[in-house]
């Protein structure tokens, strides 16, 4: 098997780095068992505030690596085990993630790009990037799990047509239709990904882990009167002592 998701942790920063750039980054099971290992251990506590995904050698992550299909696609079984454990197991850690997610998307952001993009909070793209889900020229659809998360951040439109038409979209249609929310000269995507990863560690963290529940929780269909029992209990929160007592101080919160 090939490839694999690396992580490096540089102070409040984590970058985890996808890994098969012979194949342009498409994933392996391999990666998606390590991609669900990694955002496991991003989870437990530790110096970290934000997480940086990016794939290596100039591009995201062109889809699955298709050597590996003819071992288990043909078999309703090992093809459910492998959407539902290995491909959901990497991207259902990502979701549940508390730490702001930031995406560095350059060249091909295909299939599982697409996917992984999906479950990120902050997407920055290169104007050369691709994005796309043709499978249909594979003969077979998106699972069920993941056709839903790709409908629910690039919408439904802009999915049938990857899916119904196997369009491959440039970076400009997907910023216009809110996939993105920026896209920049290819030579500029890494420092401005770092830059903003960056920004974000200066923010109040406890903050950006309710607002993540709250964003979770609403995406996946649970009402406010869910929420609202326990939507105020940060109020006597250090963090949100100093946040306002900096403001009123005119100086930078000490986070």
């Amino acid at each position: 098997m090939s490839g694999h998701v690396h992580l490096v942790t540089e102070g409040a920063v984590a970058q985890v780095a996808l890994s098969n750039p012979a194949k342009f980054n498409a994933m392996s099971r391999t990666m998606w068992r390590e991609l669900r290992q990694v955002f496991e251990q991003l989870q437990q506590p530790s110096a970290v505030r934000v997480v940086l995904v990016a794939g290596e050698a100039g591009h995201f992550c062109a889809g699955g690596d298709i050597a590996e299909y003819t071992g288990f696609r043909f078999h309703p079984e090992s093809l459910r085990d492998f959407h539902e454990n290995d491909v959901w197991g990497g991207l259902s850690s990502m979701l549940a993630c508390d730490l702001p997610v930031v995406a560095q998307i350059e060249g091909n952001c295909m299939g599982a790009g697409m996917e992984i993009a999906s479950c990120c909070d902050i997407r920055l793209a290169g104007q050369g990037a691709r994005f796309g889900a043709p499978i249909a020229r594979l003969g077979f659809p998106m699972a069920p799990r993941e056709a839903e998360l790709v409908a629910r951040e690039a919408g439904v439109a802009t999915a049938r047509q990857m899916l119904l038409e196997a369009a491959v979209l440039d970076a400009n249609t997907l910023l216009a239709r809110g996939f993105l929310h920026s896209v920049l000269p290819d030579g500029d995507v890494s420092a401005e990904a770092l830059k903003r990863a960056q920004g974000i560690t200066r923010l109040a963290p406890e903050a950006a882990r309710l607002n993540k529940h709250t964003l979770r929780m609403l995406s996946g269909g649970k009402g406010v009167s869910t929420l609202l029992p326990t939507a105020y209990d940060y109020a006597d929160s250090a963090e949100h002592r100093e946040g306002i007592a900096a403001f009123m101080g005119k100086r930078p919160p000490n986070f």
